[in-house]
């Protein structure tokens, strides 16, 4: 399979509940790659790398609205070419 890579950005209530983790744990069961991060506009970005169906099921976890307190209101993704592969999904500061 092909190692593909996308970034989303997540807008919406999306910070202060604990959406960067609970993507986090979804990334990893899907076995993908890359990171989230809050942004100063209060919306989260999401750099996911893998398998392209693995991608396509957490962007539409994204999309769904990601955890229970979480309340998503738009998804914006397009392809990425990351500057160095990833070992893990983490969480940046």
């Amino acid at each position: 399979m092909t190692k593909v890579c996308t970034i989303a950005w997540v807008h919406g209530t999306v910070q202060g509940v604990g959406f960067r983790y609970s993507t986090q744990r979804e990334a990893l069961q899907l076995g993908l790659t890359g990171y989230a991060r809050n942004l100063d506009d209060g919306s989260v970005e999401v750099v996911a790398c893998g398998e392209a169906d693995k991608i396509e099921q957490l962007t539409a976890w994204l999309k769904a609205g990601g955890p229970r307190s979480a309340r998503v209101e738009k998804v914006f993704t397009e392809p990425h070419q990351p500057e160095r592969e990833y070992d893990t999904f983490g969480i940046r500061y």
